[in-house]
């Protein structure tokens, strides 16, 4: 009896449905769609804050790297930004990754519930 569980569960661990295309494309949606925000939020971050007394950021790189680790971690190393654009650029990269997160821990949560039922 628990043989054929953990057989069960090893069987599903292998099979490739429908579930698993809608969980893989809304993760890739999801990517996708962050890299978008991310490009070009360090380019309005370039754009505003590039060479300001008081900013962290001299260059594209600078940038780029503030606009990830916003995305990634709603926190960065570097002073927030000087600049009132700036700041609203900083607030929605923020609100972006909170949606994101919740989005794919969502579909995550479907995934694994909808599987539980078949």
């Amino acid at each position: 009896m628990f043989g054929l569980m953990i057989l069960q569960e090893l069987r599903r661990l292998v099979t490739w449905s429908d579930r698993h295309r809608r969980l893989l494309a809304r993760i890739v949606i999801a990517i996708c769609l962050s890299l978008v925000v991310d490009a070009v939020s360090a380019l309005l971050m370039w754009r505003f804050e590039k060479g300001l007394q008081g900013s962290q950021i001299h260059g594209f790189g600078d940038a780029l790297f503030f606009s990830t680790v916003q995305i990634l971690t709603v926190s960065s190393q570097l002073r927030n930004p000087v600049t009132h654009a700036g700041r609203i650029v900083d607030v929605f990269l923020e609100i972006w990754a909170i949606f994101v997160v919740t989005a794919v821990a969502g579909s995550f949560a479907s995934f694994f519930s909808t599987g539980d039922q078949a």
